[in-house]
Order: structure tokens, then sequence, then C-alpha cells
């Protein structure tokens, strides 16, 4: 079988941390030394008060720690909705049929996922509940097989299933069998008219290699923490959130 790579993927996540710090003390910067000079503006400030602004800065931020995690926290979600904007339609555009609810909803949920995990199977019913309820939502699938050689050949025969207008019925059949093995994952590709060699093609070829790495490498710009990962809006939430937070960060894109 031929798989797709996943070179460095948890090590560019890991490496996440690092890179936010860099450019966050520059922002705490600008925001105490705006607090610290009130109205003035900073361009009006003569360069021989250079030290004595630092000075002043040093010490806000020493008298107010809290901001330092205020600031991080701002600051992330800046960017984060910054990436996120520059790759929205890669983002919410689905594989064929791998997609739920309403065609042209007006709030497209998005779930990075992988069939051998446990949190995004305990996700399945907080979806299903949503789309259930709020028929403006739509739910886009992305498969994210970073577990196991089993998840990859279990999104190869996915994607083959959207192609076939088969998506959410093998995506189901597939979480309901159990552990992903190869046993399970035929037995749910058949359980919705897939036969067997087909499934076996799938698995076998290179045909989904460039969808599976296009995941990869927006989770990567999207600094997933694993699987799954939901985008909704401009906001990022990693790992099983629960009905309301999807809930309520649907209602927050709405909002926007």
């Amino acid at each position: 079988m031929t798989h797709p790579s996943r070179p460095g993927f948890r090590a560019a996540l890991s490496n996440r941390t690092v890179l936010m710090t860099l450019g966050v003390f520059a922002f705490i910067a600008a925001t105490a030394t705006g607090a610290a000079l009130g109205t003035q503006s900073t361009s009006r400030v003569d360069a021989t008060d250079k030290a004595a602004i630092e000075q002043i800065v040093h010490d806000y931020i020493l008298e107010h720690p809290e901001i330092i995690p205020q600031a991080v926290e701002k600051l992330q979600a800046k960017r984060m909705a910054g990436t996120i904007e520059a790759s929205r339609k890669t983002i919410e555009t689905p594989y064929a049929g791998a997609w739920e609810g309403a065609a042209e909803g007006d709030v497209t949920v998005v779930e990075f996922f992988d069939y051998a995990c446990g949190y995004c199977r305990a996700s399945l019913p907080d979806l299903a509940r949503l789309v259930g309820e709020d028929k403006r939502v739509k739910v886009v699938y992305r498969e994210l097989p970073i577990l196991s050689d089993a998840s990859i050949d279990a999104a190869k025969v996915s994607l083959l299933a959207a192609e076939k207008n088969q998506y959410m019925p093998y995506h189901r059949a597939l979480y309901a069998a159990g552990k992903v093995t190869r046993e399970t994952i035929l037995a749910a590709a058949a359980k919705v008219g897939i036969d067997a060699k087909a499934a076996q093609a799938a698995i076998a070829s290179t045909t989904y290699n460039d969808e599976i790495q296009s995941n990869i490498g927006l989770a990567q710009k999207l600094q997933a923490s694993g699987t799954p990962t939901f985008v909704i809006g401009d906001q990022v939430l990693n790992g099983a959130a629960g009905y309301d937070a999807l809930k309520t960060a649907v209602a927050s894109a709405r909002g926007k």
C-alpha cells in the first residue's frame, strides 16, 4: 500500500509556543506603553526618553502581570483569525460529498478528525445534534489520519465514499464498527455498497494522498494540537469541545 507521509506534524505543533512567545512581548510592551503614556502619541516622544519609557513598561508589567496571559490570548486569537481567513475557502470547501447539514449554510463547522481517535468518536453525537437542531449549519469533514496506518486506510476509503455520495453512511458505519482495522474498514464500505475490490484499490492507490497531505498542512497552519480540531468562524477549538461549546462558537460566527 502507498501512504502519504506525515513528517514533522507533531514537531511543528510543539514549536508553536516558542513562536508565539517571540511575538507576544512586543504586543505586551505596546499595550503597557500605551496605558502608561495615556493619550500621548508615542511618535512625539523624544528619543532621549526611550530608557524612561522602557522602565515604565517594565514596571507596569510587574505591577499588572495579569496582562501577560491576556495579551497572549488576544494576540493568538488575532493571528489565528488571520490564518483562517487566508485559507477559509480551502478549509471550508469539502472534498466531494464529505459534508452534512445545510448545503448553503450560513455557518460552516469544519472538523479535522481521525477514525482511530476516541475523542472524534465521542464528538459524533454532538455534531449530529448540532446539525439536527440548527438547519443553517453545514459541517465539513476533513481527514487528518495521524494516529496510525489504519487511520490512513480508513481515510482513503472515506474519500472514496465521498465521491460515491455515501460519505456520512460510511462515516457512521466505521465509527460504529469499533477499532479501526482492515476488516472493519472493508465491512463499513460493504455496508454502504462499496465492494471489497474497490475499497482495497483505494487503500493501495496514491489518488487521495494529495488531499490528506493538504489537510495535514492546513492543520499545521491552524496549530492543531491533535484530533479532533474544529474550525468555526474565526475560532479553532482543539479536542472534544462538546455540544455547548460548538453551539456557542456557531452563534459567535453567525453574529459576526
